[in-house]
C-alpha cells in the first residue's frame, strides 16, 4: 500500500493542517484584496491546508475609516464575496475572511467561513474598541446578541450570529470558533464559550495595529487562552498595505495549542506569506477528558454546545501522506525552550533536591544509604542527595555510599563508582555480593552454583536483591533510610526487582525522573559549575558508559549485557511513555508521531549540547516492535510493580506512575486492546 495507506494520512490521526495568511492588500481596494486573498487560498490548496485564516476586514482593509460606510464600498465586498466563493469552488482548503457586511441597516464588522464556494456562516465581531486609535463603534454595529440569525449574501440566506461552531463530519475532533480582535481583549472572551461549546480550534482575524511590546502582549493572550481553553488558538494580524496614515501594521501571525507556540509567521514583511503547521485535535479533546475543571466550566456556563448551532462542513481533503509539518520533540521530558534551557534543568533538578529536603526534615535520619553502581541512576540520585545536604548544612558524609560488585561488573564501572563517591565527598564502602550470592544460589538449588553457566532471571535476581537487602540492612544499622535510585522508565517497563531490588526503598528521588532526563540533567550538572572539576568529569564518563544491569557476564565476544538491547531504546521508551501517558492517545497514533520524529536524525531539533555521535534515527519497522514490547509491558507486565512503589516527587507536566497520584490502573489489565490497535491501524 505504501503511502497510501491511511496511517500515513494526518487526518487519520485527528490532525489538521491550518494556516495564517498576510495576503496583499490596498486600503478600499476590494478587487486588488479579492486577488490577493484568492493567491494565498491557492497556495494554501497546494499545500494541503485544511483551513486558512485572514487578517480582519481583510476584503476592505481595516484601517479605511468613514468608508466602511460608503454604499459602493458595501456593494463591492458584497461582488466579490460572490466572486470569491466562485473561484473556489474547487479547492479543498477553508477560508476564513474579514469583511464589511450590511444587515438591517446597520454594518457588521464580520468573519466569513468559505468552502468550496459557499458560504457556511458569517460571524459578527462583538466588542467593538472605541479607546485610544480605535473609533469602530462610528461605524459598526456589535454582534453580541445576534442570535439564531441569517444574512442574505453571495444568493442565499446563510447563518449569521456569534452563536456559530464549524465541524468536520469525519476528521476527529475538527471543529473550529471564531472571534474578531478586541473580542480576545474582553474580559470574557467569545472563544472561551466557542471553546467550552466544543470547539477545537479557535480562530481570531486582527487588524491590531503593532506598537512596542505588543506583539508580546499578542503572544501573552494566545498562550494564555490556548491553555486556559483546552485547544488551538490561530491568531492572524494585519500587515502590509493597511493605511499608515496614523498607525503601523507588522503582519502578525501566530499558532498556539495547549500552551505550545507551533509556528509564527515573519513580522514586517512586505511580500504575502502562510504560516503554516498542523495541529492536533485527538490531542486537545485527550486533554479536555482528564480536566475535569474544563467540562465543570461548561456546566458551570450552563452547557454551551445547546446554544451553539453547529455548521457542518465537509472540505474533502485528498487522502495519502501529506507528511507533517509540526514541531515533535524526540525527547519530550527534556526541557527545549532554548532560551530557558538552564532555568528548566533547575527546576527540575531542584524539585528533587526539594522532596529529599523535606524527607530529611520530616525523619531527622542520622545517614542517607545510596548504592552506588557507577550507573546513570545512582549518580544521579548521588548528587542530589549532595546538594541536599549542602542546603541543610549537613556535611556530605552524612551520605553513605556503597559499591556492591557481582559476577558482570566492569571495572569501569566499580571505578567510575569510586572516583564519584571520593570526589563528592561522602562515607564511601565497598561489599563484595558474590560470596553471599553463591551461596544463596547453592541453598535454592540453582545450577549455576554447580558450575554451569546458567545467567537466568534467578542469577540475575539473586544479586538485585542482595544489593537491596544489604543497603536496608546498612541503613538501619546507621540509623537512617534507603535512598531510592530506580528510574521513571524502569517503573514504566518493569524493569525492577521487585520488592526486594532496586524498586524498593524509603524514598526514591529518581521516581518521576525518566532516563532521557536524568541524561541530560547529568550533563548539565557537568556543565553548568554545580560541582567541582573533578566530579564533573566523573558524570561526564558516567554519561559514556553502556546502561546495563551488569549482572550477566560478558558472552564469549566481549559483548556486555544491554539493558536497551532487552527493553529497547530509553529515547523511544520515554516517548511512547509520555505520548501514552500524558495525553493517552492511541498506538497508531504514537507511532506516528515517533516515526516523524525518530526518522531522520538530519530533520528536526535535538536538545542543546545533544552528542552530535549518539543522533539516531529509527524507522516504522523498528519503531513498531518496541512499541510493541513497551505496550505489553506496560499495560499488562509491570503495573503490579508500580502499585507498590515508595514515595518519590513528581517532576514532569508528562506525569508520574505512583498509584496515589497521576496513574492508578488494576495489576490484572491485559494489553490486548492497545496491541490490537496498533496492529490493525499501522501498514
Amino acid at each position: 500500500m505504501g503511502a497510501t495507506h491511511r496511517f500515513y494520512d494526518i487526518h487519520t490521526h485527528g490532525l489538521v493542517r491550518v494556516a495564517t495568511a498576510t495576503p496583499l492588500l490596498r486600503p478600499a481596494d476590494v478587487a486588488y484584496n479579492a486577488q490577493g486573498i484568492l493567491a494565498q487560498a491557492r497556495e494554501a490548496a497546494a499545500r494541503q491546508v485544511d483551513l486558512v485564516l485572514y487578517p480582519e476586514l481583510s476584503l476592505s482593509a481595516y484601517a479605511i475609516d468613514d468608508l466602511h460606510l460608503q454604499g459602493a464600498l458595501l456593494e463591492a465586498v458584497e461582488a466579490q464575496i460572490a466572486a470569491i466563493c466562485a473561484a473556489t469552488r474547487d479547492l479543498a482548503t477553508v477560508l476564513v475572511i474579514g469583511a464589511p457586511l450590511r444587515r438591517n441597516g446597520r454594518v457588521y464588522n464580520c468573519a466569513l467561513a468559505l468552502c468550496r464556494g459557499d458560504v457556511l456562516g458569517v460571524v459578527p465581531k462583538s466588542f467593538l474598541p472605541n479607546y485610544r486609535e480605535y473609533y469602530e463603534k462610528r461605524w459598526f454595529a456589535h454582534g453580541r446578541h445576534a442570535i439564531g440569525q441569517t444574512i442574505a449574501l453571495a444568493g442565499r440566506e446563510v447563518p449569521f450570529g456569534t452563536d456559530l461552531l464549524f465541524a468536520h463530519p469525519v476528521i476527529p475532533g475538527f471543529v473550529f470558533g471564531i472571534e474578531i480582535c478586541e473580542d480576545f481583549w474582553a474580559p470574557v472572551p467569545p472563544s472561551t464559550r466557542a471553546a467550552l461549546a466544543g470547539a477545537t480550534v479557535l480562530l481570531n482575524l486582527s487588524a491590531s495595529n503593532i506598537t512596542i511590546g505588543k506583539a508580546d502582549e499578542r503572544h501573552l493572550l494566545c498562550r494564555s487562552q490556548s491553555s486556559r481553553a483546552a485547544c488551538a488558538y490561530v491568531y492572524s494580524a494585519s500587515g502590509h498595505g493597511e493605511s499608515t496614515t496614523d498607525l503601523a501594521w507588522d503582519g502578525q501571525g501566530m499558532i498556539y495549542e495547549l500552551g505550545d507556540l507551533m509556528a509564527e509567521s515573519a513580522r514586517f514583511d512586505l511580500v504575502p506569506e502562510l504560516c503554516v503547521v498542523d495541529i492536533d485535535c485527538q490531542r486537545i479533546l485527550n486533554d479536555r477528558q482528564r480536566m475535569g475543571t474544563f467540562n465543570d466550566g461548561a456546566e458551570a456556563d450552563g452547557h454551551p454546545e445547546n446554544r451553539y448551532r453547529r455548521i457542518a462542513f465537509d472540505h474533502r481533503p485528498a487522502p495519502g501522506d501529506k507528511g507533517l509539518i509540526r514541531p515533535v520533540r524526540r525527547f519530550p521530558f527534556v526541557p527545549n525552550r532554548q532560551d530557558k534551557l538552564d532555568e528548566d534543568c533547575y527546576e527540575a533538578f531542584n524539585i528533587q533536591v526539594s522532596g529529599l529536603i523535606r524527607r530529611i526534615e520530616a525523619t531527622q535520619p542520622k545517614s542517607l544509604v545510596i548504592g552506588i553502581s557507577g550507573g546513570l541512576d545512582s549518580t544521579h540520585a548521588l548528587i542530589v542527595a549532595a546538594k541536599a545536604c549542602d542546603a541543610l548544612g549537613l556535611p556530605r558524609s552524612t551520605i553513605r555510599g556503597y559499591t556492591m560488585p557481582g559476577f558482570a561488573t566492569s571495572e569501569g564501572t566499580k571505578s567510575n563508582a569510586w572516583r564519584l563517591m571520593e570526589a563528592i565527598g561522602i562515607t564511601a564502602g565497598e561489599i563484595d555480593i558474590r560470596p553471599t550470592a553463591r551461596l544463596m544460589l547453592e541453598n535454592i538449588g540453582h545450577a549455576f552454583a554447580d558450575g554451569e553457566p546458567v545467567y537466568d532471571v534467578t542469577f540475575e535476581n539473586v544479586q538485585a536483591g542482595l544489593r537491596t537487602d544489604y543497603l536496608f540492612r546498612l541503613s538501619g544499622q546507621h540509623q537512617g533510610w534507603v535512598v531510592g535510585t530506580g528510574d521513571l522508565s524502569e517503573l514504566a517497563l518493569g524493569w525492577a526487582t521487585y520488592g526486594v531490588g532496586d524498586h524498593m526503598s524509603h524514598y526514591n528521588v529518581n521516581a518521576g525522573v525518566p532516563k532521557t532526563l536524568i541524561q541530560y540533567l547529568i550533563r548539565w550538572a557537568a556543565g553548568v559549575g554545580k560541582f567541582d572539576e573533578a566530579t564533573s568529569q566523573v558524570l561526564l564518563d558516567v554519561l559514556d558508559t553502556e546502561i546495563s544491569p551488569e549482572l550477566v557476564p560478558a558472552g564469549a565476544d566481549g559483548a556486555i549485557q544491554s539493558t536497551e538491547g532487552t527493553i529497547g531504546p530509553y529515547a523511544l521508551n520515554d516517548f511512547f511513555l509520555h505520548h501514552t501517558v500524558r495525553w493517552g492517545h492511541k498506538p497508531s497514533h504514537v507511532a506516528f508521531l515517533a516515526w516523524h520524529a525518530w526518522r531522520d536524525a538530519a530533520e528536526g531539533l535535538w536538545p542543546e549540547g545533544f552528542p552530535e555521535e549518539r543522533k539516531g534515527a529509527y524507522d516504522l519497522a523498528t519503531i513498531r516492535h518496541w512499541l510493541e514490547k513497551f505496550l505489553w509491558r506496560f499495560f499488562q507486565f509491570s503495573q503490579f510493580k508500580r502499585s507498590a512503589v515508595p514515595n518519590g516527587p513528581k517532576v514532569s507536566a508528562g506525569g508520574a506512575l505512583s498509584p496515589r497520584g497521576d496513574w492508578r490502573a488494576p495489576s490484572d489489565a491485559v494489553a490486548d486492546v492497545w496491541l490490537a490497535e496498533l496492529r490493525d491501524s499501522l501498514p
